[in-house]
């Protein structure tokens, strides 16, 4: 802003409110670092905290949630067939997954990161096709084994 090289410092501003054309020079309060050290240490010193536990109950509500959604996304029914199908064609794209399963490119594209999560393919290499990490029998062995044996 033009002007703003003539401020002098210590609470000195340019404020530019709704609808004026230019800012207006305005002095506000300046306060030192030690000046604000001095000032917590006094707040500090008045009586103890008291800690809100609704805070902290409501954070660890949503870690959980966030926990719990991202074990979800290693539960979607399809990632076993997914796996199958990206070791019997050699790649893993995303684009197939949605024209075999006939799902959005979202869920697909999840597929394929969870994939990766799990080092089952690499990461992706921009249009070429992800690299495949271990064998069938390897992914089945790794993570799929519990679902065969209760069929």
């Amino acid at each position: 802003m033009a002007g703003a090289e003539k401020l002098l410092g210590k609470g000195d501003m340019l404020f530019a409110p709704i609808g004026a054309n230019k800012p207006i020079r305005v002095q506000g309060a300046f306060i030192s670092d030690d000046e604000v050290e001095h000032l917590v240490e006094f707040v500090k010193a008045q009586r103890e905290p008291e800690y809100d536990d609704t805070v902290t109950q409501e954070a660890e509500k949503e870690t959980e949630k966030e926990s719990s959604e991202e074990n979800d996304i290693y539960r979607d029914e399809l990632l076993e067939r997914a796996v199958n199908l990206v070791m019997e064609s050699g790649q893993a794209s995303v684009s197939m997954l949605q024209r075999r399963f006939r799902i959005g490119y979202t869920r697909a594209a999840r597929l394929v990161d969870t994939m990766e999560d799990l080092k089952i393919v690499g990461p992706s290499m921009g249009s070429k096709a992800r690299e495949i990490l271990m064998s069938p029998e390897q992914a089945k062995a790794r993570y799929f084994s519990d679902s065969n044996d209760e069929q």
